[in-house]
């Protein structure tokens, strides 16, 4: 099973989905990520939130099509987003894709980047994507990679304190056994340099960020 939530950031950095309905998806929504589920004519299968940023008149709409949805308090210790990669979680799926959770407000938006920690601490991809950008955090290993016309740009950012041994194959500024740290830019903005190239690293925690300019025409 993917699991794939949809939480309430701006809409114009949320994708269009498509129609789907395959069996190993299931679609959650996150506060006013509810209605944009519902305005892309998609079902989620679970909705969570305080629903504070959707009028009475949408969530009256809501409450109609949608079979499972809890609704929280406003004051609580987490956040509708957390409340829902929670769920997600012991749901034990494959993977969990985390769309309308950039831009608008930093907080929220670093906050659910740390969300992506849970996720890798228990065994379980947590991505975040928009339309310019993918972030995933990987663990030591080996990995390949495949040059995307719609996301030319790769940057690497340590999220452990240090990350040590990083080597870059097959990229236009190619690294060998190099570390960084908090603070570094030395992988930002990198790009691939033949159609298929490796990373890999040999200790800590690094997010990868596929992206590309917002004039970038896809």
């Amino acid at each position: 099973m993917n699991i794939k939530i949809v939480a309430g950031g701006p809409p114009e950095n949320i994708p269009t989905f498509g129609a789907d309905t395959s069996e190993t998806v299931t679609w959650v929504g996150v506060d006013r990520g509810v209605h944009y589920l519902l305005e892309q004519n998609i079902i989620p299968s679970k909705a969570f939130g305080d629903f504070d940023s959707v009028t009475a008149a949408e969530l009256a709409e809501m409450k109609r099509k949608i079979t499972d949805l809890d609704l929280y308090p406003s004051e609580k210790d987490e956040t509708d987003t957390e409340l829902a990669v929670n769920w997600a979680m012991a749901q034990k799926p494959a993977s969990i894709t985390m769309f309308g959770v950039t831009g608008g407000r930093l907080d929220h938006f670093l906050g659910n980047v740390q969300l992506m920690l849970k996720g890798i601490q228990n065994g379980i991809t947590i991505e975040i994507q928009d339309k310019q950008n993918k972030l995933i955090l990987v663990k030591p290993g080996q990995y390949p990679l495949k040059k995307d016309k719609k996301l030319p740009y790769i940057s690497f950012l340590p999220i452990s304190p240090a990350v040590s041994g990083i080597t870059l194959d097959g990229f236009k500024y190619p690294l060998k056994n190099r570390n960084i740290k908090w603070g570094d830019t030395l992988c930002i903005s990198n790009e691939l340099d033949t159609e298929i190239g490796t990373f890999s690293f040999k200790d800590g925690i690094l997010m990868m960020i596929r992206s590309r300019d917002s004039s970038h025409i896809i």
